[in-house]
């Protein structure tokens, strides 16, 4: 069986097996050696995240995953008083929500990889145009999220990372480095767009590669065509497919 690699998050998660998406460039990296399972739910803060840990990964999993790239805040930053309120989570929780998870998962296996990674950018005017597309004079006056509290949201996540040990990608901060990052890499002031996935997959197959869980040194489930002789094609499977 393949290793399992899971991707873990909110909706920049869920859409990430999109066309040009993070997701299926890491499924297309890791074709035949390892199966990307993307566990991500649009909406979803870190609070609700937490009722879905013991359903999707339970402890006495046969398989437990071999890495889980963790991906929220951008819906937990939502402030109060605003259109999104009600997926506010208070910054402190937010980091202990996150240290639950990592320790859910290091139960799973303590020798799981778990990467953390911080919420993006906001684009404050992208997400108002957004609004104004959708609810025309009706849409928010005040915003809903604010690139400077999608920051602390991001520097606690990174913070945990270090406390743990443990790898994070600063999304928030990589973005910015880009001139014109608002229109290149978020679509709507918040999601991405090809361009953004791109720096997601990049930064995350970073961390894979200098790890064990380099798609290049990892053996492929099966034998490659090329080996397999057109009158003993037994040969080549008996190592990886001793049953047959």
């Amino acid at each position: 069986m393949r290793p399992q690699i899971v991707v873990f998050g909110d909706s920049i998660t869920e859409q990430s097996f999109r066309l040009g998406g993070w997701g299926a460039a890491l499924a297309d990296t890791y074709t035949r050696k390892a199966d990307i399972l993307n566990r991500g739910y649009g909406g979803y803060n870190t609070r609700w995240a937490l009722f879905l840990l013991h359903h999707l990964f339970p402890l006495d999993a046969p398989t437990p995953p071999v890495a889980v790239t963790i991906f929220f805040g951008a819906n937990d930053a939502a402030l109060l008083g605003r259109t999104s309120e009600r997926q506010h989570v208070p910054l402190e929780e937010y980091k202990e929500n996150l240290r639950k998870m990592i320790q859910h998962f290091k139960k799973c296996s303590p020798s799981v990889l778990v990467l953390l990674i911080t919420p993006p950018p906001i684009d404050e005017a992208g997400r108002f145009e957004y609004a104004r597309s959708l609810y025309g004079d009706k849409a928010m006056q005040l915003p809903e999220r604010t690139n400077e509290v999608a920051g602390e949201y991001a520097k606690q996540c990174v913070e945990l990372a270090e406390e743990l040990g443990l790898p994070s990608v600063d999304l928030w901060s990589k973005m910015q480095e880009t001139e014109g990052w608002q229109r290149k890499f978020l679509s709507d002031g918040l999601h991405l767009t090809p361009d953004g996935n791109a720096i997601v997959y990049q930064e995350v197959i970073k961390v894979f590669n200098e790890t064990s869980l380099s798609a290049a040194k990892m053996p492929a489930d099966v034998p490659h065509h090329s080996i397999i002789d057109g009158q003993k094609p037994e040969k080549a499977f008996q190592l990886q497919c001793p049953a047959i």
